[in-house]
């Protein structure tokens, strides 16, 4: 009898082990040579890695799948959003508890000698939209099964990459329907000032190289924003102005170049232009973490909402208990419990006919 029961055993064991099994995508790695982020003046490396999960059944369905693209946020890639496991691992959880039905994730390597792209199109820094709307769309539209139509593709990203997808459906209505932006940054201003922002303007004034900056994150931000909306082809090594610059051995403020840069890189400046796109979603979602230490970014993200409000823009926008790094890829964090339901009532599954 004991040995019976312990065939038994290994026999649901094994059972078990081979449904686990059957539940696992792949994700696959693809290389796209692009001929828009050719044209550059920092060095960019062109040809871009990007990250397919293919869901479990894609291997044998036949079936074609809707697709989330991915904005990763600054001083990340498509090898480090993917390398611990813990979105594929959230992924299947969601489709194996019919949290959401299956769907392809991309995360193509939006990353710069600098920070990172700050997805803006810049001829000096690359551009970033025009390489995803033209370039990375139709590559995996072509290489992959997926329902190539505006409703069955929507784009998420986090912080910075947050910023991105608000910009992509800003600009890209007609790929994207649905985006959803956990914490986003650069929605608008915040309550500082520029002028009193805490960046090493002398150091970047000194530098001979991208070396020179060292390991000073807002430092190498600020080169990169200044490269994506003050680029100056002529001015190496950096290719670009700044809104503080050395005269005479003293840092003097440049108004008029700090308000074109905030123009450009704070979203709510362009939304009464966007508002048309913006309308014709199908689902727009953000949220914030309220103790993020940096409180612009809360201030900001609450303004863009009621911004959003006032245009007539059908959103949803939340403010939660934590900050953008402690509740957004636990077991029942804010992907699991909001981007996939999310995704689940906004995409569509099926074909358009």
């Amino acid at each position: 009898m004991k040995s019976f029961l312990f065939s038994l055993s290994l026999l649901i064991i094994s059972q078990l082990s081979s449904a686990q099994t059957a539940l696992r995508g792949q994700v696959v790695t693809a290389k796209l040579s692009s001929a828009i982020l050719r044209e550059n003046s920092i060095g960019l490396d062109p040809n871009r890695t990007v990250k397919v999960y293919l869901p479990p059944g894609y291997a044998t369905s036949g079936r074609a799948y809707p697709v989330l693209y991915y904005c990763h946020s600054t001083f990340s890639s498509a090898d480090n959003q993917l390398r611990d496991g813990r979105m594929v691992s959230l992924l299947e959880s969601g489709f194996a508890n019919q949290v959401v039905n299956e769907f392809i994730l991309v995360v193509a390597d939006y990353s710069t000698p600098t920070t990172g792209c700050v997805y803006e199109n810049s001829p000096v820094s690359g551009r970033w939209l025009d390489f995803t709307a033209g370039e990375l769309v139709p590559f995996i539209d072509r290489r992959f099964r997926t329902l190539p139509h505006r409703n069955s593709r929507a784009v998420a990203g986090d912080f910075l990459g947050g910023r991105g997808a608000l910009k992509l459906a800003m600009t890209h209505a007609d790929l994207f329907s649905v985006v959803y932006a956990l914490h986003p940054v650069a929605t608008g201003s915040g309550q500082t000032p520029w002028a009193r922002l805490s960046v090493d303007w002398s150091t970047i004034h000194k530098a001979k190289s991208l070396a020179d900056l060292g390991n000073d994150g807002r430092t190498r931000l600020f080169v990169t924003i200044c490269q994506g909306f003050l680029p100056n082809p002529s001015r190496p090594p950096f290719y670009c102005n700044f809104f503080m610059e050395m005269e005479q051995g003293k840092l003097v403020w440049q108004p008029e170049r700090a308000q074109a840069a905030k123009a450009g890189f704070h979203l709510e400046e362009s939304l009464l232009e966007a508002a048309p796109q913006l309308r014709s979603l199908r689902g727009l979602a953000f949220d914030w973490g309220r103790f993020d230490p940096n409180p612009d970014h809360v201030y900001a993200n609450g303004a863009f909402s009621r911004r959003l409000e006032d245009l007539g823009i059908a959103h949803e926008a939340e403010e939660y208990r934590g900050d953008p790094w402690d509740r957004n890829w636990t077991d029942n964090g804010r992907f699991y419990s909001r981007v996939l339901p999310f995704l689940a009532r906004h995409l569509a599954f099926e074909p358009v006919h």
